[in-house]
């Protein structure tokens, strides 16, 4: 189906559908967690609810402890690609 277009058109398609699939998949998620219960059991899959704790570091708190010298040498670079899709309007085309 997306084969005949350009990997531009493709990729935003794509892209697109992905973003309609997520929220869609947050809608569930939140239904399932609303249900109270720590598992649901379907034809194709079990679902499993579970609480945990997560600690989270704060880099901005850490940099307000640390010297240039020591937040720099802490530092790590890299290179990253970025690929963004920005859908034409009417006029654009």
């Amino acid at each position: 189906m997306l084969d005949n277009l350009t990997l531009a058109d493709r990729y935003n398609t794509l892209n697109e559908r992905l973003k309609e699939l997520e929220a869609e998949v947050k809608a569930v998620r939140d239904q399932i967690i609303a249900t109270g219960q720590e598992k649901l059991v379907g034809e194709f899959a079990d679902v499993t609810v579970s609480l945990s704790e997560r600690s989270t570091f704060d880099g901005k708190l850490a940099q307000s402890y640390l010297t240039a010298e020591q937040i720099a040498a802490c530092t790590k670079k890299s290179v990253v690609t970025t690929v963004r899709a920005k859908a034409k309007t009417a006029k654009e085309g």
